[in-house]
């Protein structure tokens, strides 16, 4: 049995999705909005922080990921990409088309997508600087899913880390322990 595929390019103009090959001087879009899980991404309204491609238009495989941050402190990709890539999708039995996708980021995650794409110099712009010394140790310990709810949510609105939020709240309350015992 042999399956027969095909792929079709498939470039976005303005507001429409058209099929076709993307031609030099007009304008690709770029403007996406979504509700997932009860939150709006939305590119218009989010930072574009920065941005990788693969490829080029003509290239099946080709994509584009462009980083984002809302004003909320969390982070997501806007993704497009040929018939090949990561972003096709499937239009009817065996033929694929170019396609799009918003992708929700921890602030991990995307530093990890930052890591993976970007210079250190870009990286350092976004993140701050990275400090290489061995003062922060891994502790693995289990709180209740409520409790990570919060502190996820409160670190993603101050764009910190899991770790680095609960290091500062471990530090708050220490401080204030020490005066309240003075």
């Amino acid at each position: 049995m042999v399956a027969v595929y095909t792929l079709t390019s498939m470039c976005h103009i303005g507001n429409d999705h058209t099929p076709g090959d993307y031609s030099p001087g007009s304008e690709r879009r770029t403007t996406m909005n979504k509700i997932i899980s009860g939150k709006r991404y939305d590119t218009n309204r989010a930072r574009k922080v920065a941005e990788y491609s693969e490829g080029g238009v003509r290239d099946f495989h080709h994509f584009t990921e462009t980083l984002y941050r809302k004003k909320t402190g969390e982070y997501f990709i806007y993704g497009e990409g040929g018939p090949a890539s990561r972003y096709a999708e499937r239009i009817e039995q065996n033929t694929w088309s170019g396609g799009e996708k918003i992708i929700p980021l921890s602030v991990d995650a995307a530093k990890e997508w930052a890591e993976k794409y970007l210079s250190a110099d870009e990286y350092e712009e976004i993140f701050g600087q990275v400090e290489e010394d061995d003062s922060r140790k891994i502790v693995t310990f289990s709180l209740p899913l409520s409790t990570i709810e919060l502190i996820r949510d409160r670190a993603t609105t101050k764009g910190i880390t899991l770790s680095d939020y609960v290091a500062e709240a471990v530090q708050h309350d220490l401080q204030h322990d020490n005066q309240n015992t003075q």
